[in-house]
C-alpha cells in the first residue's frame, strides 16, 4: 500500500496562491490516476482535480481556470497549483491515488482562505 503525505496547505488571504504537494512512499509512475479531494466542515469530500499516467486532467467546475494539478513521476509528487482562492477553497485538502482494488488516502492538509 503506497503512503501518501500532503504538504503545503496554510492561511492565505481571497486571491492569494498556494501549492499543494503530495509525496508518495512508492513509485507512481504505474498508478493511473490520482487526485485532490477537499472537505469542508459539515460538507462531503468532493472532487477537486485529478490527473491520469497520460498526463489527461479534469477538474471540479468551482475550480477550473484557478487550480492546475501536476505529476512528477520522478519525484513521486502530484501538485495542486491554486490561484485566485476564494473563502470557499476553505477546507480540508486530501490526495488520492487510484490503485488496483482500492484508493489510497493521505493524511489531508488543511487550507483556509480568508476573506
Amino acid at each position: 500500500q503506497v503512503r501518501l503525505v500532503e504538504s503545503g496547505g496554510g492561511l492565505v488571504q481571497a486571491g492569494g496562491s498556494l501549492r499543494l504537494s503530495c509525496a508518495a512512499s512508492a513509485s507512481i509512475s504505474r498508478i493511473n490516476r490520482m487526485g485532490w479531494y477537499r472537505q469542508a466542515p459539515g460538507k462531503q469530500r468532493e472532487l477537486v482535480a485529478r490527473i491520469t499516467s497520460d498526463g489527461s486532467t479534469d477538474y471540479a467546475d468551482s475550480v477550473k481556470g484557478r487550480f492546475t494539478i501536476s505529476r512528477d513521476n520522478a519525484k513521486n509528487t502530484v501538485y495542486l497549483q491554486m490561484n485566485s482562492l476564494k473563502p470557499e477553497d476553505t477546507a480540508v485538502y486530501y490526495c488520492a491515488a487510484d490503485l488496483t482494488y482500492t484508493r489510497a488516502w493521505g493524511q489531508g492538509t488543511q487550507v483556509t482562505v480568508s476573506s
